[in-house]
């Protein structure tokens, strides 16, 4: 499909939705987005007047937000880059109003297979069932097949991101000896956090500091175990909050079985990641840094093998904002549409 594509964008106040909109604004394919504000700025008419840096770049209409205004917008895929709660609501309710539109959704309402994983982690409602059994989860690097055809796609968290694609190689080889354990070490930039002001992200909580925080209770942690096939207590999955804007890093350490050679480990990635543009696997010994990935929407994958050739450590590499967020869900739309994979975002 070459035609270009109008598109609805809502919640573009947050960091992923800035994002977003700059993104959309350049996409060779997007015709003309449309953006739809809520609460104080509803009555903003252009997004330059909230973003000035993006004057120049074309026009950015705004609009006060509705399920009536979105639905006869013309457009013809809605990214809603909305709190959990405001999802759940908007979803179904915009797929009833027009059932032509399709949704790319960044919050976490709608990426787990089943409807209970979500209300036993998030503690919401749970999401529409027709709504969910539409969904697609937003990794293309897994999924793109089933894009061209999805009425809703849930976007990846960022930090599953990281992990999934730096996991699942050695997942699907089957080289990995779970009994002994798998741990992801995974730190992030403060703007995973959100831009709701809270007391430990404020400049001097975040500042000369790095914590640990959600051990054994951070919500990203079914979607890494529905991705990867793996049980929650076969793995450990920590987070940490990096003193720095964005950016995430994974380390994640594994035992294989039987043992493997460097070269055999980096020939199963790139074989797995063979014309998938996003994802770079660094030559063995290389490792991937966050200098290298932010404002981009690579994610970047090295390792190490220790000598006996069964502890593996794989680092994966990532922009929060980028693959983590805004860039997968113009990915996914480049899915959707058939477009270039990269459109947009190269």
């Amino acid at each position: 499909m070459s035609d270009p594509s109008r598109v609805a964008v809502v919640g573009v106040t947050g960091y992923a939705g800035y994002e977003l909109a700059r993104l959309l604004l350049r996409h060779p394919h997007i015709e003309k987005p449309t953006f739809f504000l809520r609460g104080p700025h509803a009555n903003v008419h252009c997004l330059t007047d909230l973003f000035p840096q993006l004057r120049g770049w074309g026009d950015a209409p705004c609009r006060p937000l509705s399920v009536e205004a979105i639905a006869t917008s013309g457009a013809e895929v809605a990214f809603l880059s909305t709190p959990h709660e405001v999802s759940l609501e908007l979803v179904p309710a915009l797929l009833a109003a027009n059932p032509a539109l399709r949704i790319v959704d960044l919050s976490g309402a709608f990426r787990f297979r089943k409807a209970e994983t979500f209300t036993k982690w998030y503690k919401l409602p749970a999401p529409d069932a027709k709504a969910l059994s539409e969904t697609v989860y937003g990794l293309p690097e897994l999924y793109a097949d089933a894009l061209p055809k999805a009425r809703v796609v849930g976007n990846p968290g960022c930090y599953p991101t990281s992990v999934i694609l730096g996991l699942r190689p050695l997942v699907e080889a089957a080289w990995i000896n779970t009994a002994r354990g798998i741990v992801c070490d995974c730190k992030s930039g403060v703007t995973g956090a959100g831009k709701d002001p809270k007391r430990d992200t404020h400049f001097v909580e975040v500042n000369e500091n790095f914590r640990a925080y959600n051990l054994f209770t951070h919500r990203h942690t079914p979607e890494i175990s529905d991705h990867l096939d793996l049980a929650s207590e076969n793995f450990v999955f920590t987070t940490h909050l990096l003193p720095v804007d964005r950016g995430i890093l994974s380390t994640l350490y594994v035992w294989l079985g039987p043992s493997r050679k460097i070269e055999d480990v980096e020939a199963l990635y790139r074989k797995f990641y063979a014309g998938r543009p996003m994802v770079r696997i660094m030559p063995a010994g290389s490792l991937p840094e966050l200098l290298y990935v932010t404002h981009t929407n690579f994610c970047d994958i090295g390792f190490a093998l220790d000598p006996s050739g069964e502890r593996l450590v794989i680092v994966s590499c990532l922009d929060n904002l980028g693959k983590g967020a805004a860039g997968q869900a113009v990915q996914n739309l480049n899915g959707m549409r058939g477009y270039p994979e990269t459109a947009g975002l190269i």
